[in-house]
């Protein structure tokens, strides 16, 4: 037999182990057992790096009394945001978005191998939680780090929450202290020019209000630039009386423009400005009370526009007689009468909770309940200004009967008017 006529398969192996020899030539022999176990230093269960966000969790959570700002904040007597998480959700209720978010100084501790050292979380701590048993996205702001100041998480953290909220139809609360992420001086400064922040947050906040999902908002200090116009984009808000303000820019920043010196936070936007104009609805002695007013409101609304409102056990007799109602309005039409002693009797006991109560005094409204069901109730002031109504009057009616209409509330109305 020739060579040419040889059997096909054995010229085939002969050729495979040609092949198989040459690919061999370029890898290195084979290492000991031991040595490959000691360059194989990682867990295979991710042990390490499940041990570095448990720590990168504490540290954000756990408060430094030694911080420059952590000690400023507690002078001022304002709550360290988690604090105010705390004081305002159901005990162990929250659930954090972007809890490891922030600076972190790393130390090497051997082949691909680190430790977190120090860590600066991101001034704005978001979330799920519990309020009343009702769930909500929350935001609030940590003055401590920054005064809230232009944060590189803050954006893409409050983009996704809002998103949230469209899809989940979950209210949003917004605990405001700070300026949420906006403009800061000492980077403009670094920088060598000014910027506007293209607050890539607000489309969706407008589709949320259009939606009627819940937008509450608190101002529990400075609320400065960004963090005002977050605030004030709400269906309610309230601001902390003892600490609360709310405006564009600084003291340093006007004194600047307008050469106006010694100026302070509750000059240029406190409750004596901003609870009287109508730009924050209601006023609040602290911080506690402006929780339980978020509480209060939320209690009246439905998650979403698409839903109904949601309906309480009446403990008031629905058919009940007030003898009073009917001496209440004077015979003489010059004389006045207290209109919200009215409302009072006729909604359900200990129901009836007012909205903006400091500006446009020329009309009455908030939120009551009828038979446990949520009502807006409007009326006119004729302890005001003889009962006529007036621009800021008819612009408080006008923004709680928009409230009521995207949240599916029913209007009670209490009319008196002047000829």
């Amino acid at each position: 037999m020739t060579k040419d006529n040889a059997n096909p398969s054995i010229k085939g192996k002969d050729q495979a182990t040609n092949r198989l020899n040459q690919v061999s030539s370029h890898i290195s022999p084979k290492q000991p057992r031991t040595k490959q176990k000691a360059q194989n230093t990682l867990p295979s269960d991710h042990s390490d790096v499940l041990s570095q966000i448990s720590t990168l969790r504490k540290i954000a959570n756990t408060p430094n009394p030694t911080q420059r700002g952590y000690i400023r904040q507690k002078q001022a007597g304002k709550l360290w945001v988690r604090e105010r998480i705390e004081a305002l959700l159901d005990p162990n209720t929250f659930q954090e978005i972007g809890s490891i978010s922030g600076t972190v100084t790393w130390q090497k501790t051997g082949p691909q191998r680190e430790k977190p050292t120090a860590f600066i979380p991101s001034n704005n701590v978001q979330g799920a939680g519990l309020l009343r048993g009702r769930k909500v996205l929350l935001t609030a702001d940590d003055f401590s780090i920054r005064s809230g100041h232009a944060d590189g998480a803050s954006t893409g953290k409050t983009v996704y929450v809002e998103k949230l909220a469209i899809a989940l139809r979950v209210p949003v609360v917004k605990l405001v202290d700070g300026s949420s992420g906006g403009g800061s001086v000492t980077t403009i400064r670094k920088e060598g020019w000014s910027y506007l922040p293209h607050v890539a947050s607000f489309p969706y906040v407008v589709q949320q209000l259009n939606l009627g999902i819940p937008n509450l908002g608190a101002v529990v200090g400075p609320a400065i630039g960004l963090g005002a116009a977050r605030v004030v984009s709400c269906h309610f808000s309230v601001m902390a009386g003892d600490i609360g303000a709310l405006f564009n820019a600084g003291p340093k920043v006007v004194e600047g423009a307008t050469f106006e010196e010694d100026l302070g936070f509750q000059d240029l936007g406190g409750p004596m400005v901003h609870c009287t104009n109508g730009t924050i609805d209601n006023l609040a002695a602290n911080e506690a009370e402006c929780y339980e007013q978020l509480r209060t409101v939320l209690n009246y609304l439905p998650n979403s526009g698409s839903e109904a409102p949601p309906v309480v056990p009446c403990s008031d007799d629905e058919n009940r007689e007030d003898i009073a109602l009917r001496s209440i309005i004077p015979r003489r039409q010059a004389r006045m009468y207290n209109a919200r002693s009215i409302i009072t009797s006729v909604v359900d006991k200990d129901s009836w909770f007012e909205i903006g109560a400091l500006w446009g005094r020329t009309a009455i409204g908030g939120l009551a309940r009828l038979g446990g069901r949520p009502v807006g109730v409007i009326s006119l002031n004729c302890e005001v200004n003889g009962g006529a109504l007036d621009a800021a009057g008819s612009q408080k009616l006008t923004r709680l009967l928009k409230l009521c209409d995207v949240m599916n509330l029913p209007i009670l109305q209490f009319l008196d008017v002047r000829e």
